[in-house]
C-alpha cells in the first residue's frame, strides 16, 4: 500500500506543474527562467540529499549501491538532458496551446517508446502493447478536439512541441534502465537533472543569472514549488515507490498525472474541456492500463 501512495503522489505532483507554468507565463515570466529556475532549484535539492545520505552511509556497512564510475557518471549528465529537453519541450508547448491540451501530447510517450523499443531490440512490439495503441490513439483524436473542429483549430507550433517532448521523454524511459543500474537512485536522478540543467542552459539561457532581482522575485513565487515538486519530490516518490509495486505497476498509476493536469488546468485556469475530450482522456488511461492487463492474463494462464 505504501508503495501505491508514493507513485500517486509522486504522478499528481508532477500533474500539477504544467498549471504552475501557465501562471507564470501569466505573471510575465518566460519559458527561459522558468525552465531554469526549476531545473536549478532540483539539482541543489537532490545534491543536498546525495550529501545527506552520503553522511549517513559512511556511519553504516550496508550499502546496496555500487559507486558510478567516471563512464557512468558522464553517461548519465547525458542522458539527463533528455530530461531537460522534455521540460523545455513541454513549457514551450505550454506558451502556445492550452495546458490540458500539452499534457495529452506530451502522452504520446506510450506510443512513441513502443516504436523506439521495437527499433532498438530490432523485434516487434508484443502483441498487448500493439492492441493498446487502438485506444490511444481512438482517444488522442477526442482528447486533442480533432474530430468536433478539425486540423485547424491546432496551433501547430505548440502541438509540435508538444510531441517533442514526448520523443525526449521516451528517449529518457527507453535508455534510463541501461545505465548505471547499480547506482543509488538519488545519485542517478542528481546527475540527470545536472545534465539537464546545462543542456536547459546552453539552449534557453536565463535571463535571471545576470538579473539579481528577478532572480529572487521567480526563486519565491514559483522556482521553489517547480523545483521541489518536478524534480526532487515527484523523483523521491517514484524511487521509494517502484521498488515496492515493481514497474507494470508503476506504469499504471503514473498515468494519474494526465487526469491531474486536466482537472487543475479546468479548475485552476479555468481551461474550457468538453466531454470529448475527457473521453478521450479515459480512452488514453485505458490504453495504458491494458498492455499491463494483456500481460498479466498470460501470466496467470501460463
Amino acid at each position: 500500500m505504501k508503495g501505491i501512495l508514493y507513485i500517486i503522489i509522486g504522478s499528481v505532483c508532477y500533474g500539477v506543474l504544467s498549471t504552475f507554468v501557465k501562471l507564470a507565463y501569466g505573471d510575465g515570466f518566460i519559458v527561459n527562467d522558468v525552465v531554469g529556475i526549476q531545473m536549478l532549484v532540483g539539482a541543489l535539492l537532490l545534491w543536498s540529499t546525495v550529501l545527506f545520505n552520503k553522511s549517513r552511509s559512511s556511519k553504516s556497512r550496508n550499502n546496496q549501491y555500487v559507486k558510478p564510475t567516471k563512464k557512468n557518471v558522464l553517461l548519465l549528465i547525458v542522458l539527463g538532458s533528455t530530461t531537460g529537453l522534455t521540460g523545455m519541450f513541454y513549457y514551450l508547448a505550454l506558451q502556445y496551446i492550452t495546458a490540458s491540451l500539452a499534457i495529452v501530447l506530451m502522452f504520446q510517450f506510450t506510443w512513441i517508446g513502443v516504436l523506439l523499443e521495437s527499433v532498438f531490440n530490432r523485434r516487434l512490439p508484443e502483441k498487448s502493447k500493439l492492441i493498446s495503441l487502438i485506444p490511444l490513439i481512438i482517444g488522442t483524436l477526442f482528447a486533442t478536439n480533432i474530430l468536433s473542429n478539425g486540423l485547424g483549430s491546432l496551433n501547430w507550433i505548440g502541438v509540435l512541441f508538444g510531441l517533442l517532448s514526448a520523443v525526449s521523454y521516451s528517449t529518457f524511459i527507453l535508455l534510463s534502465g541501461r545505465v548505471a543500474i547499480h547506482t543509488n537512485p538519488i545519485t542517478k536522478t542528481a546527475l540527470m537533472i545536472t545534465g539537464g540543467f546545462i543542456i536547459c542552459t546552453i539552449i534557453l539561457p536565463p535571463t535571471f543569472f545576470t538579473d539579481l532581482h528577478l532572480f529572487g522575485k521567480i526563486m519565491l513565487k514559483y522556482g521553489l514549488i517547480l523545483g521541489f515538486l518536478g524534480p526532487f519530490f515527484s523523483t523521491l516518490m517514484f524511487s521509494k515507490g517502484v521498488p515496492l509495486t515493481g514497474s507494470g505497476v508503476a506504469s499504471i498509476l503514473g498515468a494519474a498525472e494526465l487526469p491531474t493536469a486536466t482537472l487543475m488546468s479546468a479548475i485552476v485556469l479555468k481551461e474550457t474541456i468538453g466531454t470529448s475530450q475527457y473521453f478521450g482522456i479515459i480512452l488514453i488511461l485505458v490504453g495504458i492500463v491494458l498492455p499491463q492487463f494483456l500481460r498479466r492474463n498470460s501470466l496467470q494462464s501460463a
